[in-house]
């Protein structure tokens, strides 16, 4: 018999999946100092390890009969697994458990796609998107989210379905269509995919995570009705769960409520904090505020451009989550004011841990806000941020987000496919991605003198931008990340053309193109159309630093062409962030 080709696999962070039941009857039966102490012990523990340099750890409390905790690991080797199931057994809330399971694998990317096969070629030309992706399949993080479902499977070795007698091109093929089943749940479920031959009882564990767990469910539902699941696969038991804070055993083991930050959600909506909006008012903080708002205003005594510094390196890291609106420094007095705002009120609680660590930090007001504009009072006019990006495109009229975040986020890749077969994948995947709120469009964009195409993708997120990123990457020659040269990234500039003005809008990129190769740090612009509607068009402008192209939009070339478009084109120039 032929033998069968095994996909290319490479191995990242090792995954220990551990579960316990509490033995309940000993811990309402022991001595209040021995439980103090437990707990004690297991925040610690919970603490440490989720703070490990390389890695990751998470607790869950898991639903139904079969375990009460779940301690989730993500390790470089298995010396420091084996390290922290030990330690665990070394402490105190250990004598108040048993194990109830346990699974041992490890983060794996396989060759079956096409994008995988240039991944694993050592002739094939580097791709920095791809790289980024096939790294964040091998060296997770364990996202933010409060449900998480686990399960262990196999693929069926049964006379009439084997998996392993099936040729590799048919697996890739049944592989790819399984994949395409995921990618329509691309910002509500993240997956971690680690494989466990030779190292547990199944073949792969699969560890999802998303904020609804019906997204899981439904996401799996479908899946089953695909060939790959409905007879090649096996599974093993399921267990769900919900995170909490490791600071929050305590209130786990009393049966209390729990969640992420360990705020207590089972009350209603907080009344909106007065002193926090008088605060906001007199600080001259404008933002839109989203219903349901919470924030922060932190003072510190510490120098306002120390804290500014912090808070840039913090800021970066809020950016990622969708549920950050504001985060900025204000001076006042004297004093540096650290002022914070998120849509729920347990984004603003994790916030808080954060910010609370800024050097000389000493008061914290936080409360919930009104779902209106927080204007400042007469007396208090906003900073002017002269490096403000969206202000300065504001002056040009040039739409550029709203004041307290960029509107809309945008990956774009590029790819040397040809139009007539990259389009009709590109629709497709954006079929899929409809199933979102956060999704605004993607579409494929051919450079105006046929060089390259692009493939642009807009989100409301950039979390959700970054995201897609991944699935973008496995379509038809995708060759690289717009931006990646550009110390700046690619400032991303949507026209609408008027149908009688679209050549001379071309015409016209062309004189200003021509002045763009004489700037300082300019790296190169391209002209990019839609292909599926001409007087749709986007420019992607590399640039070395922000400097160099702000200080092509302040020039009085760029000023008369700004003029110039408002007769050609239908509506205000979108300036759009890149994830």
């Amino acid at each position: 018999m032929e033998r069968r080709d095994p996909p290319r696999t490479e191995e990242g962070l090792y995954v220990l999946h551990d579960l316990r039941r509490v033995d309940w009857d000993a811990w309402r039966g022991a001595a209040e100092r021995d439980r103090e102490a437990a707990i004690e012990d297991g925040v610690a523990y919970l603490e440490d390890h989720a703070a490990v340099e390389e890695g990751d750890t998470a607790v869950f409390s898991v639903l139904g009969h079969k375990a009460d905790l779940l301690v989730v690991h993500l390790r470089p080797t298995l010396e420091a697994l084996d390290r922290a199931e030990r330690e665990f057994e070394g402490c105190a809330l250990a004598s108040f458990t048993d194990r109830a399971s346990s699974y041992l694998s490890v983060a794996e990317a396989s060759g079956y796609t096409e994008a995988a096969e240039d991944y694993f070629d050592p002739d094939a030309e580097a791709d920095p998107g791809l790289q980024r992706y096939m790294d964040s399949r091998l060296h997770p993080e364990l996202p933010e989210t409060e449900f998480v479902s686990f399960y262990p499977m196999s693929k069926r070795r049964d006379p009439e379905y084997n998996w392993y007698d099936l040729p590799f091109d048919e697996r890739r093929e049944l592989m790819a269509a399984h994949g395409d089943i995921g990618r329509e749940y691309a910002g509500k479920v993240t997956q971690i995919i680690s494989g466990s031959v030779g190292f547990d009882d199944h073949e792969w564990g699969v560890t999802l995570f998303a904020d609804d767990m019906t997204d899981i469910k439904q996401l799996l539902t479908e899946m089953r009705f695909d060939p790959s699941s409905s007879k090649y696969a096996e599974f093993g038991r399921f267990y769900t769960g919900r995170r909490f804070a490791p600071a929050q055993l305590d209130a786990f083991l009393a049966g209390e409520s729990v969640s992420f930050d360990g705020i207590d959600e089972s009350g209603g909506e907080g009344a909106v904090d007065t002193e926090l909006a008088e605060e906001f008012g007199r600080l001259g903080v404008t933002v839109d505020i989203p219903e349901g708002a919470h924030g922060l205003v932190l003072r510190s005594e510490v120098d306002v451009e120390t804290v500014r510094e912090e808070v840039d390196g913090l800021r970066g890291n809020f950016e990622h989550y969708d549920s950050h609106v504001l985060t900025e420094v204000k001076e006042d007095e004297g004093e540096a004011a650290i002022v914070s705002v998120w849509e729920t009120e347990r984004a603003a609680g994790t916030a808080r841990g954060f910010l609370e660590e800024l050097p000389g930090v000493h008061e914290v007001i936080a409360g919930a806000l009104a779902d209106e504009d927080v204007e400042p009072e007469e007396t208090g006019e906003a900073e002017a941020d002269t490096d403000d990006i969206r202000g300065e495109l504001a002056e040009l009229d040039i739409y550029a987000g709203k004041p307290h975040g960029e509107d809309v986020y945008a990956m774009v890749l590029y790819s040397e496919a040809d139009p007539d077969e990259l389009a009709p994948a590109v629709e497709d995947l954006s079929d899929g991605f409809d199933r979102y709120d956060t999704h605004v469009k993607t579409a494929t964009y051919q450079a105006e003198d046929g060089s390259r195409s692009a493939v642009v993708s807009i989100w409301g997120t950039a979390d959700a931008a970054d995201t897609a990123g991944g699935f973008l990457a496995d379509l038809p020659g995708i060759v690289a990340r717009a931006g990646e040269e550009s110390g700046f990234g690619t400032m991303g500039m949507f026209y609408t053309v008027k149908p009688d003005y679209q050549e001379d809008f071309v015409e016209k990129f062309g004189v200003v193109g021509g002045l763009l190769e004489d700037m300082d740090g300019h790296h190169d612009t391209d002209l990019m159309v839609n292909v599926a509607d001409e007087n749709d068009m986007f420019i992607a402008s590399q640039w070395r630093s922000k400097e160099d192209a702000m200080g092509f939009f302040r020039s009085d070339a760029f000023r008369d062409t700004v003029q110039w478009g408002r007769d050609v084109l239908a509506d205000r120039p979108r300036h759009v962030f890149l994830a």
